[in-house]
């Protein structure tokens, strides 16, 4: 009878290849990810609720891109501008939230890094401009408001929330 070890039997798994972390550096891990990120449901939560959301919005795409759509309320700063004209746009006590197009832009990565260069608090929104037309909620064009259906494959559409 050949004995296989537990270790043995999943070093052919490529999910446990490398072994999952100890329970407190996951902790630590994945405390300090919410300290960085935000996701677009949970934005458009505090942006809907009634009063101050204590942060603010930052659009770090191009003039053309904000045209396209953005977040209503948004502040409109492209990334390459943040050093000259954030201090004109944004007050340094309330934290930012940024975003860029999608999860295959790292747009609102730089801008964060600007910003946090300059001493902002700045989170990242994660699924960026893409996820939030994506998941149903109300933007703003060029031409005016507009909304979209939530895509079944990103966001409930018979809920108020993913219940996560």
């Amino acid at each position: 009878m050949v004995m296989t070890s537990p270790l043995t039997a999943t070093a052919v798994n490529s999910v446990l290849r490398v072994p999952p972390a100890s329970p407190a550096e996951a902790a630590a891990y994945f405390g300090a990810s919410l300290a960085f990120h935000a996701d677009v449901s949970d934005v458009a939560s505090a942006l809907a609720g009634d009063g101050d959301p204590g942060f603010v919005v930052v659009d770090s795409r191009s003039t053309a891109s904000w045209d396209q759509g953005h977040v209503p309320g948004a502040v409109h700063l492209p990334t390459a501008l943040i050093p000259g004209q954030a201090a004109a746009l944004l007050d340094p006590a309330v934290p930012v939230v940024a975003y860029c197009w999608g999860p295959g832009c790292n747009g609102a990565t730089r801008a964060a890094l600007a910003l946090a260069q300059l001493g902002y608090q700045v989170k990242e929104m994660l699924g960026g401009f893409e996820y939030w037309a994506r998941e149903g909620f109300a933007f703003e064009t060029w031409e005016g408001g507009e909304q979209r259906a939530a895509d079944p494959l990103t966001a409930p559409v018979d809920a108020a929330d993913c219940g996560c």
